[in-house]
């Protein structure tokens, strides 16, 4: 479900206008977050911990009206949910596009993940993934502790959807576990607040 955004009365219809016609408009920063809790939560259920650090972006993301809004066709909409599409590494080295619906309930959610996950290894090609535009595109870099991310882009395809990059995760002397992370957004539709704001909902939640 999604709902249609009234230009007149909407508060960010200057900024709006102006970021639109940029040829490149997304705007990205890189920050470090704190993952020895989650690290722990994870392996101590025998759990995957990318399905618990993806779940706990997805809950942050849905709770951030910015995050929320996609262009489509010259108009802005706030969807209602807004669901995963993660790269997936396969076993030949090449990877596949996925789609994961979101569900607070991290149980339904990883089982969900799981199922979409195993079917894209199976697969081959790029299989590009058809979701609509109320995904948030993630990539993991597991071998790289990095400190900037670029992405490729068209400058004649439309997309508004946020990208999230996960990096390697690394131990420090006192045994404290954390990763870059990477969040690029489309400043038409969000600003460099609304980044901080998912920064920081996103480590409470890894520290719950």
């Amino acid at each position: 479900m999604k709902s249609k955004i009234d230009f007149d009365t909407w508060k960010r219809k200057e900024h709006y206008t102006f970021f639109k016609q940029f040829e490149q408009p997304f705007f990205g920063v890189t920050v470090r977050v704190d993952c020895t809790q989650i690290y722990a939560k994870a392996k101590a259920h025998n759990e995957s911990v990318f399905l618990h650090y993806l779940h706990k972006a997805l809950l942050a993301v849905n709770e951030i009206e910015n995050f929320k809004y996609r262009i489509v066709e010259d108009s802005v909409y706030l969807y209602d949910r807004i669901d995963g599409s993660p790269t997936i590494a396969r076993p030949d080295e090449t990877f596949g596009f996925s789609y994961i619906i979101f569900n607070e309930d991290f149980g339904i959610f990883s089982r969900d993940a799981k199922t979409e996950i195993a079917r894209v290894r199976a697969g081959s090609g790029l299989e590009v993934a058809v979701s609509g535009e109320n995904v948030v595109h993630f990539s993991t870099l597991p071998w790289l502790d990095f400190t900037t991310v670029e992405h490729p882009k068209s400058l004649t395809f439309p997309d508004s959807c946020p990208k999230i990059v996960f990096g390697k995760m690394t131990t420090n002397t006192e045994n404290l576990q954390s990763m870059p992370l990477s969040i690029h957004g489309h400043h038409a539709l969000m600003d460099g607040m609304h980044i901080g704001q998912f920064v920081k909902r996103f480590q409470e939640l890894l520290n719950l």
